[in-house]
């Protein structure tokens, strides 16, 4: 199949740099307004593509996928996870599915350190003080946070973020614990100085700070939930920047306002945008806008390799980064 024949629908607007090349190469339709689409227009492109861009806000569920027509036969995630493509309903309609893995490593292990400093540290609370002009000088007494090194971090899930976490984490000198579904090797785990925990439970009463970097499937939703994180100190921090499906958002957020746990930062949240109202205007949680991954470089590497994937199945042969069940 020649590429330029190929027929690529991408839901959302992509870096420049990204879409000028799919142009060079694909007969592209672009969302040139930038809006996410809705169920029937996205069903309506899933009728009409070979090939379709989704992205994280696109739920391509059974329903959906019911849609699609004969044509379409790749969906090329531009996204490392895919918990809102039904997977195996895809592949059962001979439709493959891959992602973009590998390439926001660094940038979401940024922002996860970043969190990591600044929730215990009370950068938040130092900012909207400033900002508000209610800043009357130096107190010796005032905004006082918790230092991080000698402190105790818990890593739950331990894959290519979990370490590029684990690694900043030692040199800011933090004690480094994870709970994994597979014990690393044991080099790996002798240079990050990492101690393994067989039992979450375990690891959740022991750990100062808890960083989640496990992805989201059935087996993981409310992984967190009233029961373990009553486990927790309540002079411990939450940092989320992998999956709000993975904490129960209400028993935390009531935890957080009882007092019961020191603060929390997160970058993914439950119910996607649909943010709980009462996590708002806590002065121990600092709330971003799914930013992880939000680097000019990370967001064009990750255009690359949906082209790269596209390309290879053009070609006629497997993408490269092909979402295979052995994954789910």
């Amino acid at each position: 199949m020649p590429n330029k024949a190929l027929k690529v629908i991408v839901t959302r607007r992509l870096p420049e740099p990204v879409e000028t090349r799919m142009r060079e190469l694909f007969d592209v339709e672009l969302n040139e307004s930038d809006e996410k689409m809705g169920a029937e227009a996205l069903g309506d492109a899933m009728k009409r593509a070979d090939v379709l861009v989704p992205t994280l806000g696109d739920v391509i569920d059974q329903k959906m996928l019911a849609q699609a027509g004969e044509s379409l036969r790749l969906i090329a995630n531009y996204g490392a996870g895919f918990d809102h493509i039904d997977v195996q309903t895809a592949l059962q309609r001979g439709i493959m599915v891959s992602n973009t893995p590998g390439v926001l490593t660094d940038d979401t292990a940024d922002m996860t350190m970043a969190m990591i400093l600044s929730v215990p540290r009370r950068l938040r609370e130092g900012n909207i003080l400033m900002q508000r002009g209610e800043w009357t000088g130096w107190s010796p007494t005032a905004l006082m946070g918790h230092r991080i090194g000698g402190k105790r971090l818990g890593i739950l899930g331990m894959g290519r973020i979990g370490q590029a976490v684990a690694r900043r984490a030692k040199a800011f000198g933090l004690q480094v614990h994870y709970h994994n579904r597979r014990r690393l090797h044991p080099e790996t785990e002798a240079d990050l100085e990492a101690t393994y925990w067989e039992s979450l439970d375990q690891m959740l009463a022991r750990v100062d700070i808890l960083s989640i970097h496990c992805p989201h499937t059935p087996g993981t939703f409310h992984l967190l939930n009233a029961r373990r994180l009553k486990l927790m100190k309540p002079s411990a921090y939450i940092i989320n920047t992998a999956r709000g499906e993975i904490i129960d958002e209400n028993a935390l957020t009531r935890m957080l306002r009882a007092g019961e746990l020191a603060g929390a930062g997160l970058d993914v949240f439950e119910h996607g945008n649909d943010i709980n109202p009462r996590l708002k205007g806590l002065d121990n949680v600092l709330l971003l806008p799914h930013m992880g991954s939000a680097t000019v470089e990370g967001r064009i590497e990750m255009g690359e390799k949906v082209i790269i994937n596209i390309k290879t199945f053009a070609d006629g042969h497997r993408p490269p980064d092909q979402v295979v069940p052995a994954m789910l």
